[in-house]
Order: C-alpha cells, then structure tokens, then sequence
C-alpha cells in the first residue's frame, strides 16, 4: 500500500527543517583558528638581502594551513606561501605577486572554495580571515610587513620569486624554498648531476664559447644510443636562480612525465623538466633540459630539448600528448619570444649544431614522429632582472633573421634581386 500523500503545510515544514540543518551545517563547517602566529614558519623561512631590502619566505604545509586558516587549502591545489618584507629604503614598496605567480590566486579566491551553501555569516568570516592573512601593499619605508601569497603548487625546492616595486625601482629576490609534505622525487631535482670540476671547461670569451655549443651534441637518444630522440635546440646559459626567476614569471613548472625519461643525453636522463600549461591546464611547451661540462665565465651552460606535442593546445591527454609536432623550430623561437617578455634575458644569439632536416627530408624522432628543422640553436644568456627588450643584445653570430628573410625571397622566386 502506497503512503498517503502530505499537504501541503507538511512538505513545508519538511523543507524548512532540511533548509535547517544545511544552514546548522554550514555553520559548523569553519571556525576561526585561535592560533595564526608565524613562528613555525619564521624559524624555517630563506632570507635574503639586497638594496637595503629584507625579504623571508617559507611554503605552508598542511599542518600550516590548518592551523592557520582553520583548514587544509593545499587539498585545493593551492600552495600558500609566507612572505616578510622589512623596508628600510626611504620610498615605498609594493609586492608585484603576478612576479611570484602569474597565475596566483587572490586571498578571496581562496577563502570562496570554503564556502559552502547558505553559508552566510560563516562565510563573510572566512572572507574577512583570508584577507587578513593576505599580502598586503604597500610595504612603507621603515615599516615590516608579513602576509600569504596563493601560489600554484610547486615541487620541492620551489623557486619563489619575490618581486618588489618603487618608484624607478625594482628589488628583485629568488630564493629557493624548502617544500613540506613533498614527497621527494630526485627526478624533480632542479639540478640532479654534478660534474667533477676537472671535467669542466671554463669559457671567458663569446667566440670559444660558440665554438663549444656547436660542438654539442645535435639530438638525444634512447638509453642505449642506438635510436635518435629529440633535438637539442636551445642552449641557456646563467645561474639557476636568474634561468628559474625567468621562467616561473612565464609560468613554466616541473612536470614530469614517462615519456620524457626515455631522451638521454651524456648517459643520463633529462636533470630538469618543465612544461608551460596553456588552456584547461593542456602542457602546450616542454622543456627537457641538460647540464653540460661547460661554464661561461663561471655561469652554468644548459643543452635544451624545446618542443610542442602534436596538436597543442588541442590534445587532452593520451598518447598524442608525447608525440613531437614536427616543426620543432616554431617552438624554440616562441620559447625565445616568451623569454623576451620575463626580464630576465640579457643576450641572445643563434648557433650551429642541429643537423638541417628539411621539411620534404625531415628526420625521425623515438617514436617515429617526423619534424624538420633550420639546424639551429637559439642561445640565450640571463642576467639579474629587470631587464627590457632594449637590453637583449642580438649577438652577431649566425644573421638568423636575414637568413629567414633570404630564404623566404628565394622560395618566392625574388632571391638576387
């Protein structure tokens, strides 16, 4: 026997009481922490100094955030990160966070995933404690100031950036902080190999140095060198900290996938990966990088697999996601247009080194993807930011960009004229 049906008065009162307990609910989903001191995290914080300028940071872990914000935000695919600023220049400060993340997310942002329905007055509180926990500008002279800046996350060590505006000034910081809760993954390593310092050589003038990056070798290959894998298109010469500050403020991350283990170069597998994400979170560049036995001026000299998969921005995972597209030239000269806008490249130049594999000969990567290239590398020098295009110095090494207009008269039927 079916129940009879309730009036209408009872399913009201039915949804009152559900209304009810959502909002009871809600209520007791969040409380403010008692604790939000910064002492656990000042004990383990980097520090740095430059221009009369002190700066402290330190990534939350888990155990962090919830003491701090009264719940684990790092389960959201937040990173939060404790920045100190003591200003004891005579101008005020400000915190530029798109240098720290240019995909950083606002206090407000962060404080909304821990809504929840008909939240109410709990909810204009979690806003309120978000905000006070936020970095906040400006930094004025004389004055210290303490504050969380919502990173996307990052592995252990993360670069973190620390970006600092005045008035015709920018006070620039990188500093490499130690992760909590990371599980350590030598992979991920920013630097895995070392070299003994009697198999390095020393460069001291552009010429020799040249001469050494054509000496390179063009491609990697499989464990055994017995397979050409991808080519090695791009040489980045600086230290670690100027290299990594350029490409996180171009939101460049380690991401490291199965695919990229199998390019080898002098015995060893890739020491760093990084992967720019375009839409939707689609890995649209990737970057496979190689420490080489050589120095310029004491500066560290990097060997670089640049490549896009097949598709681009397009291709959602699956196979096709590590298949090189085969115009792997189009990808090393958007890495150098992107690095043009990180003001952190101070020259640039093209060399010899990848054998030329015409498009209507092109050459085989791994997995038996054809690509084509010019045959060069682009070389590119980093420096201290900030720096500007007007900074970038064009070195006269191979005229790439009279060398594309030629070739473009001449498959125009123009050339000689």
């Amino acid at each position: 026997m079916s129940a009879p049906p309730r009036s209408p008065r009872a399913l009201r009162n039915a949804a009152g009481s559900v209304v009810l307990l959502l909002a009871l609910a809600a209520c007791a989903t969040w409380t403010a922490p008692a604790n939000v001191d910064d002492g656990p995290l000042r004990e383990r914080a980097v520090s740095a100094t430059n221009q009369d300028v002190q700066v402290s940071a330190a990534v939350l872990g888990s155990e962090d955030s919830k003491r701090m914000f009264g719940a684990d935000v790092n389960k959201t695919n937040v990173q939060p990160v404790w920045i100190e600023v003591r200003n004891r220049t005579s101008q005020p400060l400000w915190l530029l966070q798109s240098g720290t993340d240019p995909d950083y997310f606002s206090p407000l942002e962060v404080a909304w995933s821990m809504h929840t329905l008909l939240g109410g007055a709990t909810n204009a509180s979690i806003d309120d404690h978000f905000n006070k926990l936020g970095f906040r500008n400006p930094i004025l002279p004389g004055e210290t100031r303490t504050g969380i800046v919502f990173t996307n996350p990052d592995r252990d060590p993360k670069l973190v950036n620390i970006d600092l505006f005045g008035n015709r000034t920018l006070v620039p910081f990188s500093l490499f902080v130690h992760v909590p809760d990371d599980v350590s993954d030598s992979r991920l390593a920013l630097t895995l190999f070392q070299y003994p310092n009697t198999e390095i050589t020393d460069y001291h003038d552009l010429a020799s140095l040249r001469a050494a990056i054509e000496r390179l070798p063009c491609c990697a290959s499989d464990q055994h060198k017995t397979t050409g894998a991808d080519p090695l298109n791009v040489v980045v010469v600086g230290n670690l900290g100027d290299i990594g500050a350029a490409l996180v403020r171009r939101s460049y991350r380690r991401n490291l996938r199965d695919g990229d283990l199998d390019q080898w170069v002098y015995g060893r597998k890739p020491d760093v990966v990084l992967r720019k994400e375009a839409q939707a979170g689609v890995a649209a560049t990737s970057i496979r990088a190689w420490l080489t036995p050589i120095r310029f001026n004491g500066a560290l000299v990097y060997v670089v697999q640049v490549g896009r998969p097949v598709g681009g921005r397009f291709v959602h995972g699956g196979a096709a996601a590590d298949v090189l597209h085969g115009d792997v030239d189009e990808a090393r000269n958007f890495l150098v247009q992107d690095m043009m806008y990180s003001g952190g490249l101070d020259k640039l130049g093209f060399a010899n080194g990848v054998t030329p594999a015409p498009e209507a000969r092109p050459r085989t990567t791994l997995n038996g993807a054809p690509y084509h290239t010019d045959g060069l590398r682009a070389v590119m020098f980093f420096a201290t930011r900030p720096l500007s295009f007007t900074n970038v110095e064009i070195l006269d090494w191979v005229p790439y960009l009279e060398r594309r207009e030629s070739a473009e008269r001449g498959e125009n039927g123009d050339a000689g004229k």
